[in-house]
């Protein structure tokens, strides 16, 4: 049922993000009384899961969720239709519009999925707001997984700032941010009651962008481990453990948040040990337990909720729209210098490629609406960046073609642009064959 849901709003966001970027081409087609052969959601190699025809247009539904297309009359696209590029060019095609009414049929889809990605974080921020947990309210500081540590990150530390950027919302996301798009070298934090500048070692930018590091928390806020959840018929159910007992201790050893007692179980598989719980803030009870080949008792932390308020803040729609314009912004200047750093060997591409299944995981197993529109909104912007690379068989290099006649007032050749267009194709496609394979390996 997860992988269910996963796979249903990962299709219904491609499906809203193909239907208005392909819309995109259609309107400015159809606006400059251009013929469109075809309208597709998702491609059809071989056979449609679904078509119809209505006026000069087929449309449908095809079987392979990699994307979609509009097929113009008199275009030299992956359909490859040489036979009508050979016959006498008629008014309603492509190729007999001028070249700045073709320039914008083929930046239509573009231009769609960006007013599409700015919409909807407008709409998000209105709506939703912006939830975020205070900086202040983690009073007792931070815990670091093995490779905060090794950053030089520290239990108990209060971040105060990444790089010159204040951190006033508490968000671990922001460190990998700062260090990898925004060149902090910096972190400063209040250790033992003093400020303190942790200098971050420049390995870090592509460690924390390794697809190997990508589950690493770095660090997060301490907590209680006050039991919230526990598994039926777990270790912890049978040793007589009862949800909000707080566990202080392992084999006698203290330990006052759950990241340490996580540390003082780790390794503890098949062995028996001593656990030491306060059960209604008064009473201490003690449980020895056997633990079984997986190490694990079957329980769980409460929620940060229980122990911070998590503060949610509204804007009105006067404030909401240059918000997500800013927000948009962002986003695509983050891709662009994302993009830089890979090809110039500061990131690898192998760690920032993935395919629908990397794109999948972002989703979740639970349908939550703000967290489906943020991530369809990035990939409407992310769709646009990427389509207005000057690659062939991309409108981008469709329009790299147009403005080249446009500026030279020479039209590059029909054989070219067929030759052109293959090879974008044929590296298209290894890339997108790559990406998934990568991901398979991964799944492994």
């Amino acid at each position: 049922m997860d992988t269910l849901i996963i796979i249903v709003q990962l299709l219904t966001s491609l499906s809203i993000l193909v239907v208005l970027h392909e819309g995109g081409h259609f309107a400015a087609a159809k606006w400059f009384k251009t013929k469109v052969e075809k309208f597709y959601l998702f491609f059809n190699p071989w056979f449609s899961l679904l078509k119809f025809k209505r006026g000069e247009t087929e449309y449908g539904i095809g079987w392979l969720p990699f994307g979609g297309y509009v097929k113009i009359a008199g275009m030299i696209d992956e359909s490859f239709d040489k036979e009508q590029m050979k016959g006498e060019m008629q008014p309603w095609e492509f190729r007999a519009k001028p070249a700045w009414q073709r320039l914008i049929i083929m930046l239509g889809g573009i231009i769609v999925n960006v007013i599409l990605g700015v919409f909807l974080f407008i709409m998000i921020i209105w709506i939703y707001g912006s939830s975020f947990l205070p900086n202040d309210q983690v009073k007792d500081g931070i815990f670091v997984d093995d490779l905060g540590y090794e950053m030089g990150l520290r239990d108990g530390d209060k971040i105060l700032a990444v790089g010159d950027v204040a951190f006033d919302k508490f968000d671990p996301g922001k460190l990998k941010t700062g260090i990898i798009l925004n060149d902090a070298t910096t972190v400063l934090v209040e250790r033992n009651n003093a400020e303190q500048v942790i200098d971050i070692d420049p390995k870090y930018l592509s460690e924390l962008s390794s697809y190997d590091k990508k589950d690493y928390m770095i660090f997060g806020p301490r907590i209680p481990f006050e039991i919230g959840t526990m598994a039926e018929g777990s270790i912890a159910e049978k040793a007589g453990i009862q949800l909000k007992d707080k566990i202080i201790a392992v084999n006698n050893q203290p330990a006052a948040f759950a990241n340490e007692v996580q540390k003082l179980l780790k390794d503890k598989a098949s062995q028996e040990v001593l656990v030491t719980a306060l059960r209604n803030g008064a009473d201490t009870v003690d449980f020895a337990i056997t633990m079984d080949e997986t190490g694990l008792l079957g329980i769980a932390p409460s929620s940060l909720d229980n122990y911070f308020t998590i503060e949610i803040e509204k804007f009105g729609l006067g404030q909401s729209i240059p918000m997500g314009f800013a927000k948009s912004y962002g986003f695509i200047a983050d891709q662009v210098k994302a993009f830089g750093m890979i090809f110039s060997g500061k990131l690898k591409a192998k760690d920032s490629l993935g395919s629908v299944i990397s794109i999948g995981k972002l989703y979740g197993t639970e349908w939550v609406w703000s967290r489906f529109w943020n991530i369809t909104a990035m990939l409407s912007l992310l769709l646009a960046f990427l389509n207005l690379l000057p690659i062939p068989g991309l409108d981008g290099g469709h329009v790299v073609f147009v403005l080249w006649e446009m500026v030279t007032g020479r039209k590059p050749s029909d054989k070219f642009l067929e030759y052109a267009t293959m090879i974008g194709f044929v590296l298209l496609i290894g890339l997108m064959i790559f990406a998934l394979g990568l991901d398979i390996m991964r799944l492994f």
